[in-house]
């Protein structure tokens, strides 16, 4: 492309721009890409600007499928690049210690069906696995009985396949609760831990002001036989706990003699009888350690919590874990919270754990996003400690990557309204399933005299339209009421004419369609052959990508997916 004359590579990068993020290229990115490209222009800046405006100008004018096809006949190398799979490869900072493989753990509690913030843990781990070798664990931590649904057990599994992570093996910590008991009695006789039966406000009293209580200094084996009498029920809720002996002087209160067995009888826990429960830091340090995890990768907000289990890792004088903590992830947009979801559903207002509202992986799936895009988000924002907004529009980006390749086009008419369009004879269009294949064929469109146009795109302002597709059609009005008549077909007379190229679909056959989006429902109608494209992704032309949810005599219920 090098030469004299900068107006082709200009062209081309404005086409691949336009392409790739759609609409119309901005001037200065087009200069910045051929600049990069082409340096030997940049003496020539000033007659660069102009030249680039005239060639976006040129590829405004040509509609989005236009685009494509000339892009792939001038330029197949840089079509192909846009769609090329983005290998994260070594874009996560080395592990210590993991040359020799690693032991990986993702530990939901099973309180309702992941989301998109689980997806984080759950994939980084998972990508250090694939990049070192080793085991990937998912264990479900279910001691808290106030905080497990009996159906999360299922709906975890189904997300962590549906996300297609490399689990080798699979704990529940309900099923391990011998294991626990066994390392208690053991932490206790080795002086690590107590049996605190204090009133648990005078306990905090005495917490506040670096004071032992009472029960600190019991001997091992008063403290062994409390711990009896709490598994044999002689203890009621509230009466006993197991604390961790630490530092008494920590500046921080959170640290002093934290809990880490208590009694809990209400709710029943739906899998176990049990009487006695571990608390998280307990249970995860040891399982961490009996199931030989390596390395522990987790938000900075659990930092509290590695800096309590050390206390437990140096009593056993176990190895601890290779800890890294990343940022909060901020996530705007969609409802989050496990309560307020269940609290929305019980009340009728979401439609279920996959509403699209919501943020769960299932809604995801159901809206059409790949479990592939989620990942490569989640690559792309690594495991630093920055505190950052997850980004909404980078997941839509790696999702077009991978659905753009593959979805059929198909026109979709929103709020459509049957135009007759006077002097136009029976006619044929012809337009193609995906611009980028010209091997899967066309759709065929039969006009017969009367089509389904969107009522949004025919206004007093408008006095020629172009059906895409099709031909040209004037508008006249009288009064509130149109007339549509029969202009010609030529593409070119549309676009001096800036007339608006539309959708539009045959007034017989055309099927109903419902379009469901986060912000409410676009009714519609959409061409037959959507009908056949159940569970797909496809493409409705200046609308977006939207997959087809379910197909009856009543028509067709989409799931915007993004644009």
């Amino acid at each position: 492309m090098a030469g004299k004359n900068p107006k082709e590579a200009l062209f081309l990068c404005a086409l691949q721009n336009a392409v790739k993020h759609g609409g119309v290229p901005q001037t200065g990115a087009v200069v910045g890409m051929v600049m990069s490209a082409h340096p030997e222009f940049r003496p020539r800046a000033k007659e660069v600007a102009v030249l680039a405006k005239e060639v976006i100008a040129d590829v405004a004018a040509l509609t989005p499928e236009e685009r494509v096809v000339k892009l792939q006949s001038l330029a197949p190398d840089m079509y192909e690049a846009l769609f090329a799979k983005h290998e994260h490869r070594r874009v996560l900072p080395d592990l210590e210690g993991a040359e020799h493989g690693v032991v990986m753990r993702f530990a939901p509690n099973p309180s309702g069906p992941l989301h998109i913030g689980h997806a984080r843990a759950a994939v980084l781990n998972d990508a250090y696995v694939k990049q070192y070798g080793g085991r990937y664990i998912l264990r479900i931590e279910d001691t808290d009985p106030k905080r497990v649904d009996p159906e999360a057990y299922d709906m975890v599994k189904e997300d962590i396949a549906w996300l297609r992570l490399g689990i080798t093996e699979t704990v529940t910590q309900s099923e391990r609760l011998p294991l626990y008991y066994d390392l208690c009695r053991k932490l206790i006789e080795r002086g690590g831990a107590y049996v605190c039966i204090c009133n648990n406000e005078r306990f905090r009293e005495l917490k506040q002001a670096k004071i032992a209580c009472p029960c600190r200094d019991q001997p091992v084996e008063k403290n062994l036989g409390l711990w009896e009498r709490m598994l044999d029920h002689t203890f009621n809720e509230g009466e006993a706990t197991v604390r961790i002996k630490t530092d008494l002087n920590n500046p921080d209160p959170a640290m002093r003699d934290f809990p880490a067995f208590r009694i809990l009888d209400s709710p029943p826990h739906p899998r176990v009888i049990a009487h006695v429960y571990p608390l998280m830091n307990f249970s995860v340090v040891a399982d961490d350690h009996l199931l030989g995890v390596t390395h522990v990768i987790r938000g900075k907000d659990h930092i509290a919590n590695t800096r309590r289990q050390r206390y437990i890792y140096d009593h056993f004088g176990w190895k601890v874990p290779v800890y890294r903590h990343y940022g909060r992830m901020g996530i705007e947009g969609v409802v989050l919270s496990t309560s307020q979801m269940r609290f929305g559903i019980n009340e009728g207002k979401y439609s279920g754990w996959d509403d699209i509202r919501l943020g769960t992986l299932r809604a995801l799936a159901r809206r059409g996003i790949s479990p592939d895009a989620v990942k490569n988000a989640v690559l792309a924002i690594g495991i630093g400690d920055t505190d950052i907004s997850f980004s909404w529009d980078n997941l839509y980006a790696e999702n077009k990557k991978i659905v753009d390749p593959v979805a059929n086009r198909y026109f979709f008419v929103p709020d459509p309204f049957t135009a007759n369009i006077d002097g136009a004879l029976h006619r044929t269009a012809h337009a193609m399933l995906h611009p980028g294949d010209t091997a899967r064929g066309s759709r065929i469109l039969v006009f017969e005299g009367s089509v389904e146009l969107p009522r949004g795109d025919i206004t007093h302002d408008t006095a020629m339209v172009r059906l895409k597709d099709l031909f040209n059609v004037t508008i006249s009005w009288d009064g509130s009421i149109p007339s549509f008549a029969y202009a010609g077909d030529s593409l070119a007379e549309a676009r001096a004419a800036k007339a608006h190229i539309i959708q539009w679909l045959p007034a017989q056959g055309a099927v109903p369609c419902t379009l469901l989006t986060q912000e409410g429902e676009i009714t519609g109608v959409c061409e037959p052959l959507v009908t056949k494209e159940l569970g797909n992704v496809v493409q409705f032309e200046r609308v977006g990508f939207a997959r087809i949810d379910a197909v009856g005599n009543d028509g067709v219920t989409a799931y915007f997916t993004h644009k």
